[in-house]
Formats: structure tokens, sequence, C-alpha cells
């Protein structure tokens, strides 16, 4: 990944001994190559040292730029064009964020249960050890702000689509938290952020949009030592609701249609993570959001929200589930 550094001499020397106290990945390419002065490096393990996490993630955060441009997006692979060039369109001028603004929202009615979750989790998480909280791939931005609400003294977000981050920065300051966080254009399978930086990460619906190969170990050497990553996916065994995926392909990219997570991938992820705290949400609540709405379909989805405690309970059966959550505990 490009990384320049911009501005006056000075800022140059700050950058260059915040950046030597990071471990990044080998530079694609000989120009992408960091030359840092032996007496920087020394300074900046120095500072790490004497700072909290949260404090020098927040000035390393700052030196770098928030979009990698054109030139770096055409580097990448088609289907991370792909996925770029998708959802820049569906957030142009925020307009994912209008009520309605995609033909299959309504089924989206009956998950509050799983933001419901989430926001529980964010609520413990966000807030523990360092506090410092990676929203990986996040869209406009809503759980990042979350979790420096929650408590989390520092976030990043960071998204393929460069119209993702800005709307996402744009969103922070408009809730009163654009100082706790940052906002950066990448790709999640090779971030270029610093090793063991976040005590907590969410992975909200973004998991089947990657090479798990490639994502997990990725994840892997960011989270610190004991820091945790929530898991919240659509699952890949229901017959109906994958016959609705090939009827609607319009709906997602050719990549994600194809990589639906089912327990396989979530048995790969021990090679680098503990699993734990495997949940299974909706099968009957979604089919509530067929009711006309108002009165009917409030008591259709408590009712399915009902039989849902109970069959996603039930071993084999819960496999059904449209959703379920899974966490990634970094050892050591």
């Amino acid at each position: 990944m490009r990384c320049p550094v911009k501005g006056n001499a000075k800022r140059g020397d700050a950058q260059a001994r915040v950046l030597a106290t990071f471990s990044l990945p080998r530079p694609a390419h000989e120009h992408d190559i960091w030359t840092i002065a032996p007496e920087a490096a020394i300074q900046g393990t120095h500072r790490r040292h004497t700072m909290s996490s949260a404090t020098y993630l927040a000035e390393w955060a700052g030196t770098q730029p928030v979009v990698l441009g054109p030139n770096w997006l055409e580097e990448q692979e088609p289907r991370k064009r792909e996925e770029a060039a998708y959802h820049d369109d569906y957030r142009a001028d925020h307009r994912n964020e209008q009520a309605d603004a995609a033909e299959n929202h309504r089924f989206y009615e009956a998950a509050t249960i799983v933001s419901g979750y989430v926001d529980s989790w964010l609520a413990k998480w966000a807030p523990h050890g360092a506090a410092t909280f990676l929203d990986y791939a996040c869209g406009d931005g809503t759980q990042t702000i979350r979790a420096v609400q929650a408590g989390a003294r520092f976030a990043i977000g960071i998204d393929i689509s460069e119209t993702s981050v800005r709307n996402a920065a744009e969103n922070a300051a408009r809730a009163g938290v654009g100082d706790r966080v940052r906002f950066l254009q990448r790709d999640c399978e090779a971030t270029g952020l610093p090793d063991g930086s976040f005590s907590a990460c969410l992975c909200s619906g973004m998991l089947h949009h990657l090479d798990l190969s490639r994502a997990y170990p990725e994840l892997a050497r960011i989270t610190a030592p004991g820091g945790r990553v929530l898991c919240v996916e659509a699952l890949s065994y229901n017959p109906v609701i994958q016959l609705y995926r090939n009827r609607t392909p319009h709906l997602r990219t050719a990549w994600e249609s194809k990589h639906i997570l089912g327990m396989k991938e979530v048995r790969m992820a021990k090679a680098w993570f503990d699993v734990q705290n495997v949940r299974f949400f909706l099968m009957a609540a979604p089919l509530a959001t067929l009711l006309p709405r108002g009165v009917m379909r409030r008591v259709g989805l408590a009712a399915g929200h009902a039989v849902d405690a109970v069959v996603t309970r039930i071993p084999g059966l819960r496999l059904w589930s449209w959703q379920f959550s899974f966490e990634l505990v970094k050892r050591g």
C-alpha cells in the first residue's frame, strides 16, 4: 500500500517517528518503501512506550491519507474494484441512509434483535482494555460512531469505498465524535494498519465480501493479544433464502453472492483465533415483514422473535437461520 509522506520537513520527521514504531506489511513495490533514519526509529519506539495505545493510534492515523486515489484502486483485483464501485454508487449522496433505500430493506425490520445484540457487545467491549476499536469495512460509519459513544477511546473505520469513508467522516462530525474517529480507504485484506493495535473489532455483514484466507490472518495481525472480533454474517444453508439471493443478483456483487458463510468458514478461523459465542438469529421473524405495515406487522414480528428464541437454539435446525454471529479472540 502506498502511504506517501506529505507536508514540510518538520511534519515529515514527525510522521517518520510515528511510523517507525509499527510493523507494516512488506511494500508491494520498491517505490513504496519507507526510509526511516535509525535515530527516528529509536525516538518513535520510546514514544510508543510512553503513550497510551489509543493516543498513539490517533497520532498514527493522523499521518495517513484518507483516500488512496484512483491509481491505487486500479491496482486492485477486479473483484475489489467491483466492490468499491458498487458501494460508491449505493452510498452516493448518503442515499443508502434514507428509509427504504433498497428493495430488501423491509426484511431488516426483523433484524432489530441483531442490532440490539451488537449494541450490547459494543457497550461491553468497546471500552475494554486499551479501548481501541476497528470497524472493519465501516460503510457509513454507524458502528464506528456507536463504538466511541459506548466508550472506545479511539476508533478507526476502513472501507474500500471512497464514498463510504467520506460519508462516514461527515456522519461522525455531525454526531460530535469526529475527534475520536478516523476513516480511511483501505483494502481489508491488506490494511496497512499497525500490528496489534485494536482491542475490539466489528465485522458486520462483510466477511463474505472477502477472501478469508487473507482476511483472517490480517485480522489476527492487527488485533491485540486478548482482543475480540465480533463477526455478524448471513448464513448459507437456508434454501428459501438462497433462492431469494439467486433471484436478486443486482442487490449484491458476484463475489459476495458466492461466498456467504457457513460453519466451514467459522472453523477456518481457528487457525488464527479462538472461536467463541456462536449465536443464531432470525428464522420466523423475517416472514412477518411481508405483512402490511402497522399493528399487524408489529404483532407478527413479536411473535416471530418469540418463535426464533426457541428454534435458533435447536442444533441442526438453527443452521437455517438468516444470520449468525461469532467472536474471534486473539490468543496470547
